[in-house]
């Protein structure tokens, strides 16, 4: 997670530590706001030697990512750097209005450095992943292999990208360049200034509507996306770590890092799923870890820039696929298949269309999402009985878009039919109505007695009754039990419906205090 965030967020992967050192004179209140006063009064120095190390490993990982992803995005690789002291994300850099699909512009000595660095991160990461703990019974020269590899593993990213630009700079010397470099970065940190407004180009000046018209659809989904991605970073290695996250929390330290971020122009700052399992990993105890990979990256931008000039693109785009590819779970598609096959649908869309644009893709499947939300708001399932009385049940809530299809189906088997039949509607599961359905059912109580028939409720629960009788519906006849309802429509002595008053109905919280 980043420094910037972290200081505002929650952090990551040692809740319980950072929660049991809570600052007895700062309000609740305030220490929710301000995390960074929960743990560092009891702050320590082993914490301060895990942090370091942590922030070392994902500085180490966050600079080559931060280049690879202004590649991806079509932004200057400063600006992405910068971002760095926060960060930017895998997921939100395809999104600022540019697609990969330049293969008529690929080259062989690029493909294959390419695929080397991919093969090379996917061996360094085997190699970390099968790594033995450490144990302090372990002989010294062992540890310290250990944790040798262990380094050299984490900062796979940067080993690979260093070792691309070395291969890069020998064929610079001999004076042929097979590969596409990343040219040169602008050095030093960034001016503080005010948002730009208004873009002056050879042109003519590009106004805040203009610029907002042409991001299109990115401008909202670029949002929506890392917002998204944030909380599933945090809300996935809280389970991890046995601690609990506030998600308005953790927004408003998103929303306020981008606000900062964008006076000195900056990338949309995200949670990057990445360099939070590097963080957590490496036995990160507080957000301070963050402090030391802002520092890092804060030095490469005074020092390192010129280096960044000999770095092929290739590599760079190998630790982009290598950092996507984990999150790719080709598992969904059986999971779904075995549970519940029509969610295969949004998910189909989305991935299709992403090949076209990712704002699209994601638009679409969000789209598909809502209309399968609401076909099952408008069709919702019903228990029919057919006794001696016919028992219409709703199997889930009712609202508007439902009024119109439980209509067609009451009518269809009482009302249509010869004779007319009388009909319970068992209301159990129904929890709330609106307005819509109270007029939809004022009309079916009006059609019942036109027919000379009754339509009686059973089930309903404290609210929605109070809601039927404040509308004073006609005919209306309300009955405790099924049993009660079918003697009355069988015309059967000793079952009678309810008179009640709206202001003799008990209030359920005070019936739920009382029980």
């Amino acid at each position: 997670m980043p420094s910037s965030v972290m200081a505002l967020g929650q952090g990551r992967s040692s809740g319980p530590r950072m929660a049991s050192s809570a600052c007895c004179c700062c309000p609740a209140a305030v220490q929710r706001r301000l995390p960074i006063l929960a743990w560092l009064p009891s702050y320590s120095l082993q914490w301060l030697k895990m942090d370091f190390i942590a922030g070392l490993s994902v500085g180490l990982t966050a600079i080559p990512q931060a280049l690879a992803y202004a590649e991806v995005a079509g932004l200057p690789p400063q600006g992405s750097c910068w971002t760095s002291f926060p960060a930017p994300s895998s997921t939100a850099s395809p999104l600022l209005l540019q697609s990969p699909s330049a293969l008529d512009r690929s080259r062989v000595g690029d493909a294959i450095l390419g695929l080397v660095c991919m093969l090379l991160l996917l061996v360094l990461k085997l190699m970390r992943d099968h790594v033995p703990p450490v144990h302090p019974e372990m002989p010294l020269g062992v540890r310290l292999s250990h944790g040798l590899v262990w380094s050299a593993t984490t900062a796979r990213n940067a080993l690979v990208v260093s070792f691309a630009a070395l291969v890069a700079y020998s064929f610079e010397v001999t004076g042929y360049q097979p590969f596409i470099l990343t040219g040169e970065t602008a050095d030093g940190l960034p001016p503080v200034r005010t948002p730009p407004f208004s873009v002056t180009t050879a042109n003519g000046t590009i106004s805040f509507t203009e610029m907002v018209q042409d991001m299109g659809a990115g401008l909202a989904v670029v949002s929506l996306v890392g917002l998204l991605e944030s909380i599933a970073v945090a809300k996935a290695f809280a389970s991890q770590n046995n601690y609990r996250i506030d998600a308005n929390q953790e927004l408003l330290a998103i929303g306020l890092t981008n606000v900062l971020g964008s006076f000195v122009s900056s990338y949309p700052v995200t949670g990057s799923f990445g360099r939070t399992a590097v963080n957590a990993q490496s036995g990160v105890c507080t957000p301070a870890g963050g402090l030391v990979t802002g520092v890092l990256v804060l030095l490469s931008l005074d020092y390192l820039t010129s280096l960044f000039y000999y770095i092929p693109k290739s590599a760079l785009a190998a630790v982009i696929i290598m950092a996507v590819a984990p999150l790719f779970d080709t598992k969904i598609f059986r999971t779904l298949w075995r549970v519940k096959r029509l969610d295969l649908l949004p998910l189909c869309v989305t991935f299709l269309l992403c090949f076209w644009e990712v704002q699209y893709g994601i638009l679409a499947g969000a789209l598909v999402s809502l209309l399968m939300l609401l076909h099952s708001a408008a069709r919702p399932e019903t228990k029919v009985s057919e006794g001696p009385v016919l028992v219409l049940q709703p199997a889930s809530g009712l609202s508007f878009p439902a009024m119109e299809a439980l209509r067609e189906e009451i009518l269809s088997r009482a009302l249509e039919v010869s004779p007319p039949r009388c009909l319970v509607l068992e209301c159990t599961h129904v929890c709330s109505i609106d307005y819509t359905v109270v007029l939809g059912l004022g009309e079916l109580l009006q059609d019942f007695q036109k027919q000379g028939v009754v339509l009686a409720f059973v089930g309903l629960q404290v609210p929605v009754l109070r809601v039927l009788l404040s509308a004073d519906l006609k005919g209306f006849q309300y009955f405790s039990t099924l049993e009660e309802a079918e003697k009355h429509l069988r015309q059967e002595p000793g079952a009678q419906p309810y008179n009640i008053r709206e202001d003799a109905i008990p209030d359920p919280k005070v019936t739920l205090l009382k029980a």
